[in-house]
């Protein structure tokens, strides 16, 4: 055990371990995106999506059981790597005290230039995706209907700046993924020129089809073809 927290108070170790709970973040959010593709298919097929994921494992499990499961697992995932991101944040800083008197980025983009505040972006707006789409605050969602996901998703898109905060948020989410995706490599030890080319593609084609997937659903009520 004692190897084991010397290694995740390297910085090596919490780079990997920022990694691999990325990893499970990631995986979430192309589940969740593609689960919610079936908003296409009608209010029918998405209201039983929605009640489907609370009786998984039923009756083994209590019902709704396998859902927290999920819950606590992807809290535990997001304080891991908010922690992990904060302590590698921190080291980087104690080893520059002073800013630079003249800065130019000569191989960083700007993905990488903003991935601590779009963590803190990203944070903040899933809380407030919380109260909006699962917990259904009235100050937030006034129409929230309970057992009701795909009204409340038509009705909480019609609202433009609404509609607004989720492109713009999902913009922010993009550049994580992007630059995230392609660095969990390197901090994997999964770098080799042979392949660095196709592990950027691949980071930027996630991430993309993540940013495109989500805005389609309140560019879609807009235009009407969900309704």
């Amino acid at each position: 055990m004692s190897w084991l927290m010397s290694f995740f108070r390297s910085q090596v170790g919490k780079k990997a371990v920022m990694a691999v709970s990325g990893i499970a973040l990631f995986g979430f959010v192309l589940v969740h995106m593609f689960g919610n593709l079936k908003v296409y298919l009608g209010a029918e097929s998405f209201n039983h999506y929605a009640e489907w994921l609370r009786e998984i494992g039923y009756p083994l499990l209590p019902h709704s059981g396998m859902l927290w499961i999920a819950r606590v697992g992807l809290l535990a995932a997001v304080a891991i790597h908010m922690l992990s991101a904060w302590q590698v944040t921190r080291v980087s800083w104690k080893a520059r005290p002073k800013d630079y008197e003249q800065w130019a980025p000569q191989a960083s983009d700007y993905a990488s230039r903003t991935m601590r505040w779009g963590g803190v972006i990203i944070a903040v707006f899933v809380l407030y995706h919380l109260a909006h789409f699962t917990w259904g605050w009235s100050w937030v969602h006034p129409d929230f209907i309970v057992g009701d996901p795909y009204h409340n998703l038509v009705a909480g898109f019609s609202v433009w700046w609404v509609s607004a905060i989720y492109i713009l948020a999902q913009l922010v989410l993009g550049l994580h993924l992007s630059h995230g995706l392609w660095s969990l490599f390197q901090s994997l030890g999964w770098s080799h020129p042979r392949f660095n080319a196709w592990r950027r593609t691949f980071a930027r084609v996630f991430a993309l089809v993540i940013v495109v997937g989500n805005i389609s659903f309140p560019l879609s009520v807009w235009a009407g073809w969900v309704q």
